[in-house]
């Protein structure tokens, strides 16, 4: 069995001099079926020379080996380029060199590809087809009585098999398919499955947009007869998606439809198109069901053996239903898909009866399970059940699933070894109960696979503590459980959907640990697509089942993204595209709210969900969301260039700011409620008076302080808490919250085994043992959002407040707590930064190392020297800045070695 790698982050290469690496087409490597004509180019540098950079840079574009663009020699610092001549044309390969020449005039080089995919409407001959009820009736009856459903399963019709087989006359030069469906596909050509894509094509709001993939086939096609097929199920387009009780969801359409074009070049340079049209044939196959959130069930004795290859006898195929050649809403993709990322060999079995057992994989996870069967009878049914806990007496916990049966079925071939992996389902769980296996199971016989978004991995960190390295795991694997095509709220329960507070609240997060960017802007064009005409943002994106809008730090996601994106990555067409939804949001809430707090319009209003035994001022919280989006808005404007609008902006943040402390912060300087996300949320936002700011922090410390340092901050309030504290001198109180194990605490899920963060607080209490069932994932990233603090604050990688794409950075590590030593690294969109920091035998040291064309400020304790003890100010490449009461200095690209004496108390000068 193939094992995918482990989805960890790759080293940058080992380059003697100044090297361009990691080079993209619109933010991916090597794209097939790119939908723009002026794709964005980008590369990382990397080089061991202090001091080196890319003083100027040239981008060659070809086509069949002819040069089609050369943008000449440029000199600008950027790391990116648009393209910049002719409008690209579809359906074609290009080659793109880059050189880059460094600061003593070496130039080296690089090159990537990338091809366009179909740019306009009429390319397309494809039509979509889907079974057809006049020559099959569309749900199959069971193969026999026996045969195991569910009452939600029952409703749930088999995936249709589809093929056509023709005929090239001619050698294959290239070949590629466009393929995209109403449903999710696996799509096939002369028996091989082609790519490795899960989940295609993924989760978009298909009344608007619906993503198409291109795959490279040309391996695959020979002359003579061909097949190319797929096998296509309901998905999020036509399956149970969240938690409507009807018989059938069909949020967006009733049954899946398919839609792929293979276009075929040869060597004379004619062209054969093969589309889905009513020439196609369907068939039942083994999958009896395939749901999302239901499970799936495959009846090997059903098997069509080379169903997708030549030479198959398909004369009890019926033909296709072609339902017409709309494709409107057709676009290419431009993000990542769901891919199989890792394989997680199971740690225990356990058996509990006559051919049941618990498979123990060790680690929460989104995905499903690949079961080796030895020694079954033909029409032996084996059952799997997924969920994320067991009970006290061993027996799987589901109650948290609500209705989601979350359960699969193989049904034996008797072969003497078959295996079963479904493909059309995705489980959130720990562990599989497993039963009806004949004999004896081993861990040998089961592997977890996991899925997500194929997001590309961008940071690491590790530190000498286990509890807190757990915390961080938990924090990476609740992001990987959570990212599958839109970023949800739990990959179990019947619910997995966008809510957007828990994606604004994250992302800060989940871009330190991986490539998120056209992750989001994938998702942030469902959000526009589902903004009212008011102005108002749904609850979940894409949008269905709830009828909420406009919630505050809910709807602010419109705002707080897009610019949170342009920040990290440097791409400023993320907030042009997002600028009118910007605007109409905030727009939106001044208008119901003309005095400036924001009491009008809240919509569902959740607070500072899940926090723990107190009520932050809904009111509080409000608006101070409403001064983040006009001050993100604002700063939009400038990035744009809207002078008029981004003065109004401005002003409108001024006048809230200043209504807000007129308003909640009372004469001792309390903030309504007097709870802790109430203080944090203005000391984070800038809403308060510096005169105010230390009194805000005095009464945070207090009420920390009152509780025995113990939270009680929910979704809004956790990702600020420790920065806060960090940046107003309070950094061992954070640290006494990041080792907490008592309740409420990150350290308390730890302690109890959680590997993944839990939605809430009490998930599980050795007091009152699961919480509430109507709300209880254990595999939720919300409360994972302090892992911003360990890479920016603990390991001191943070942007420069005036910079954007990590242009600037400021290394500024906070040793504290038990840590002995932690370290960090960090792939910005111009190269890897890492840090290490360790104190030991009365020394405190710290290695950083910048990338080329980046600029680093460096704060270090009172008395650092650099290397074998020479001064900074004798070190070649390091500008000291400040030298009392702490050293700062600024260095440019290159590694460095800081060490520091620690006082006789063991404490670091700061």
């Amino acid at each position: 069995m193939t094992t995918e790698p482990e989805w960890v982050l790759a080293e940058p290469p080992a380059a003697a001099a100044l090297t361009a690496y990691d080079l993209r087409c619109e933010h991916r490597v090597g794209p097939i079926g790119i939908g723009t004509a002026r794709p964005r180019l980008s590369w990382r540098l990397a080089s061991p020379i202090r001091g080196d950079r890319q003083d100027a840079f040239r981008v060659q574009l070809l086509r069949d080996g002819v040069q089609v663009w050369d943008s000449g020699w440029r000199t600008e610092p950027n790391t990116y380029l648009d393209h910049g001549g002719a409008p690209l044309t579809s359906q074609t390969d290009y080659v793109w060199q880059l050189s880059i020449r460094d600061a003593r005039g070496v130039v080296s080089t690089a090159e990537s590809t990338f091809a366009t995919g179909l740019f306009h409407d009429d390319e397309w001959e494809a039509h979509w087809i889907e079974h057809d009820y006049e020559t099959d009736p569309y749900f199959e009856p069971p193969v026999d009585r026996a045969e195991p459903r569910t009452v939600r399963q029952a409703t749930i019709a088999p995936p249709r098999y589809y093929r056509r087989s023709f005929e090239l006359t001619q050698p294959v030069r290239r070949a590629r398919v466009y393929v995209t469906a109403h449903g999710l596909y696996q799509f096939s050509a002369n028996g091989q499955r082609v790519g490795v894509d899960e989940l295609t094509p993924g989760w978009t709001d298909y009344r608007a947009r619906v993503t198409y993939q291109a795959y490279d086939v040309t391996g695959l096609l020979r002359e003579g007869e061909n097949v190319i097929g797929a096998i296509l199920g309901e998905g999020w387009w036509s399956g149970y998606v969240g938690w409507d009780t009807r018989s059938h969801a069909h949020h967006y359409g009733k049954k899946p439809q398919l839609l792929a074009q293979l276009v075929v070049d040869h060597p004379d340079g004619s062209r054969t198109v093969v589309a889905t049209d009513n020439r196609w044939v369907e068939h039942v196959g083994p999958i009896r069901f395939a749901d999302l959130l239901m499970g799936e069930s495959y009846d090997a004795r059903l098997e069509l053996d080379g169903w997708s290859s030549p030479g198959y006898d398909a004369s009890d195929w019926a033909p296709a239903g072609d339902v017409g050649g709309d494709v409107s809403t057709v676009i290419a993709s431009t993000t990542e898909p769901v891919r199989v990322t890792s394989v997680l060999p199971a740690v225990e079995v356990t058996t509990l009866g006559a051919g049941r057992f618990i498979v123990d994989l060790g680690q929460n996870l989104a995905g499903r399970v690949r079961l080796r069967v030895r020694g079954a009878e033909a029409g032996d049914r084996i059952r799997l059940r997924h969920g994320e806990m067991l009970q006290a007496d061993g027996e799987l916990y589901t109650a948290n699933l609500r209705t989601a049966d979350a359960t699969d079925y193989f049904v034996s071939a008797g072969v003497d070894v078959e295996y079963f992996e479904p493909i059309f389902t995705v489980h959130g769980f720990r562990y599989v109960e497993i039963d009806g296996y004949p004999g004896d199971l081993t861990a040998e016989d089961v592997v977890g696979r996991v899925l997500h978004s194929d997001t590309p991995v961008a940071g690491r960190f590790d530190c000498s503590d286990p509890g807190v390295n757990q915390l961080l795991s938990n924090i990476r694997w609740g992001q990987r459980g959570n990212f599958v095509s839109v970023p949800t709220d739990c990959p179990q329960r019947d619910e997995r959907l966008g809510w957007t507070a828990d994606a604004q609240i994250f992302l800060p997060t989940a871009a330190y640990q991986a490539d998120v960017l056209t992750f989001f802007e994938n998702w942030l064009a469902d959000l526009a697509v589902a903004q009212t005409s008011e102005g108002a943002i749904p609850d979940v994106i894409p949008h269905v089942i709830t009828g909420r809008h406009g919630t505050p730090a809910w709807a602010d996601a419109a705002t707080i993204v897009p610019w949170t994106l342009y920040r990290i990555y440097g791409d400023e067409r993320v907030l042009r595209s997002a600028w009118p939804v910007m605007r109409r949001w905030v727009d939106y809430v001044h208008r119901a709210n003309p005095d400036l707090i924001w009491r009008n319009r809240t919509s569902g209003h959740y607070g500072d969900w899940l926090q723990v035994g107190v009520r932050t001022d809904r009111d509080v919280l409000a608006t101070a969301y409403f001064a983040r989006s006009v001050e993100f808005t604002a700063a939009a404007a400038r990035v744009l260039g809207y002078v008029d609008e981004a003065a109004a902006y401005g002003e409108l943040w001024e006048r809230i700011a200043a209504a807000f402390v007129a308003e909640f912060v009372d004469a001792e300087g309390k903030v309504r409620g007097d709870t802790q996300t109430g203080y944090l949320l203005p000391l984070a936002f800038g809403l308060l008076p510096v005169s105010a700011e230390q009194v805000a922090v005095k009464h945070l410390v207090t009420d920390l302080e009152r509780r025995d340092r113990s939270l009680t901050t929910g979704f809004a309030g956790v990702a600020l808490l420790c920065p806060i504290l960090t940046r107003y001198g309070y950094s061992e109180l954070a640290y006494d919250l990041l080792h907490d194990d008592r309740y409420p605490s990150w350290g308390y899920s730890i302690k109890h085994g959680a590997t993944t963060i839990w939605e809430r607080w009490d998930g599980w209490t050795e007091e009152n043992g699961f919480g509430p069932v109507a709300m209880n994932s254990f595999n939720h990233y919300s409360l994972g959002s302090v892992g911003e603090w360990l890479y920016a604050d603990v390991a001191g990688i943070s942007q420069a407040p005036d910079s954007v794409g990590f242009g600037s950075v400021v290394i500024r590590p906070t040793p504290g707590g038990r840590l002995t030593w932690a370290e960090a690294a960090y792939d910005t969109p111009t190269g890897r930064i890492s840090t290490r920091w360790s104190v030991a035998d009365a020394t405190f040291a710290l290695d950083v190392t910048v990338p080329p064309n980046t600029e680093a400020t460096i704060h270090l304790p009172a008395g650092t020297a650099l290397e074998s003890g020479r001064p900074l100010s004798d070190a070649e490449g390091v500008t000291p800045l400040e030298s009392e009461p702490n050293v700062t200095c600024r260095v440019t690209s290159g590694s460095y070695h800081f060490t520091s004496p620690v006082s006789a108390s063991g404490e670091i000068p700061s």
